[in-house]
């Protein structure tokens, strides 16, 4: 992973004018870095990832020089083998589940080799060698898993720092996090900042069994008698997930307090869904075999906003917001229910809900039923529902890195590229969109067009930099002004 990350003004990518206002530049004092990014030490670059690879790397010399040359001729191939087939296996599975929307660094499949090897070195050789050889060599074993770890944290950006993961591993409360049964001493009062809120959502609407979710109050939600019927943005994350992610993992809340404190303390409320009920359960916001997330997230989180918190019930002053999976619901759930929402921002999602091919995912989302996907395909959903009344959504992507520009522009690799594209089945399917030179955003520009054959309007952004969280947060902080401001509450500079 690079030591930061390029985020550059975003720009309309379809030619004709866009029909949602261009989402504002990052302030200069956020593109190097965001809000949180670099409190404590951070897990993406500088010291401790290279001190974590070089321990990997030494324990395993270490592991291996306690062998004797009959044990290196016989036994170092063998674990040399079990690597590779760790690799193979890893890279097999993650293939196959759809898990990675952009390919994998050879620097992660490294360090799984190192990981296989160092596993295989401690298990052939735990009786040979001194008893610091075999201490090394048992070491070995737990060093290179946590390198693994590291290097795919530097991938997709989940740990920005060693805080932010210590947080997150010991459950502390979020910034300004407040009990619901102490919102009613705030009542008109100046809270400076605002609160975030953790709720236990009822099932009665879906009986999806959910994860404690998170309610975000601004300063204005607390001036007066009683609250204020604002706006609410539903915020989903990505396939592995808890609702604490978009706090935790993406840090927007320096971002979300600045803009208040400069808006005079009004901002939409914003709602941290579960959206798969456990870190690993990737429903996709859909109904099926994993469980009823799209019934919870359009009936239960809803009704509970609207009347625990005030919340406004005026569909146009609803908005989701979505990150990789999260980003493919927001498209999805605000087409199939305009009723409820009016306006969506997908940040870097797919065609549709995806669980790998589209064979493989009518049977693991859907049970094998055809008609339950087409139920929640979004370009069948649009095509059959008609011309929408007033829905905007916004597509913030990602340009393809330099290199593959390069590429993109040699005819002849360009030729030899477009002969190895990936079968029509995969298409925005786990990131694949089929098409070579614009990287991500294939699904973007599909998804958009035939959404404006339908009335919905919406344009395509695009950013360069990594399928990470700090993406994310910089595509939700460049877009949080213009939803705000689409939601009802007056922005200056910018209109509704």
């Amino acid at each position: 992973m690079p030591e930061t990350i390029a985020v550059v003004p975003v720009t309309p990518l379809l030619q004709s004018p866009p029909a949602v206002p261009p989402a504002p530049q990052l302030p200069a004092h956020t593109q190097a870095g965001y809000p949180g990014f670099h409190h404590g030490v951070s897990l993406l670059h500088g010291w401790l990832p290279q001190v974590i690879t070089f321990a990997a790397v030494f324990l395993l010399v270490l592991a291996f020089a306690r062998f004797t040359r009959r044990w290196w001729l016989l036994w170092v191939p063998v674990c040399l083998v079990f690597a590779g087939a760790v690799v193979w296996a890893s890279w097999s599975y993650t293939d196959n589940e759809g898990l990675a929307s952009d390919p994998a660094p050879v620097l992660l499949w490294a360090a799984v080799g190192l990981a296989g090897a160092g596993l295989a070195a401690a298990v052939v050789g735990i009786r040979t060698g001194s008893w610091w050889q075999r201490v090394a060599a048992i070491l070995a074993v737990p060093v290179t898993l946590l390198n693994v770890g590291v290097v795919l944290n530097q991938w997709v950006g989940y740990y920005p720092t060693a805080n932010a993961a210590w947080a997150a591993l010991t459950a502390e409360p979020l910034p300004h996090q407040t009990d619901l049964d102490a919102l009613a001493s705030l009542r008109d009062t100046n809270v400076g900042t605002g609160r975030i809120v953790p709720v236990d959502i009822p099932e009665s609407g879906s009986h999806f069994k959910h994860r404690t979710e998170y309610v975000y109050l601004p300063p204005a939600w607390f001036q007066g008698d009683k609250p204020p019927a604002l706006p609410v943005i539903m915020m989903i994350g990505g396939e592995f997930n808890t609702p604490q992610d978009w706090v935790n993992s993406g840090q927007i809340m320096g971002s979300v307090d600045d803009f208040a404190k400069s808006n005079n303390g009004q901002t939409p409320i914003l709602v941290f869904v579960d959206s798969g009920g456990s870190f690993n359960n990737d429903t996709e916001c859909v109904n099926g075999p994993r469980g009823d997330a799209a019934d919870h997230l359009t009936n239960d989180v809803p009704d509970y906003v609207e009347s625990t918190f005030g919340a406004s019930a005026d569909p146009a002053k609803w908005g989701i917001v979505g990150w990789s999976m999260g980003g493919t619901c927001a498209v999805d759930l605000t087409v199939m229910h305009p009723e409820k929402f009016g306006t969506f921002v997908d940040i870097a999602g797919d065609l549709g809900p995806a669980a790998g091919t589209k064979e493989q995912t009518v049977k693991r989302l859907f049970g094998g039923d055809e008609q339950a996907w087409a139920a929640f395909d979004p370009v069948t959903v649009m095509r059959k529902h008609g011309p929408y009344a007033d829905t905007v959504g916004l597509f913030d992507d990602l340009t393809p890195p330099a290199a593959q520009r390069r590429m993109a522009n040699d005819p002849a690799m360009r030729a030899r590229m477009q002969q190895r594209q990936v079968d029509e089945s995969k298409i925005g399917m786990g990131g694949q969109d089929g098409v070579f030179d614009t990287g991500e955003v294939g699904a973007a520009e599909e998804l958009c067009a035939q959404g404006r054959q339908v009335n919905v309007d919406c344009t395509v952004h695009t950013t360069e930099g990594g399928h990470t969280w700090q993406f994310a947060a910089a595509a939700f902080t460049s877009s949080f002004p213009w939803m705000t401001a689409r939601l009802g509450i007056p922005v200056a500079g910018i209109s509704s």
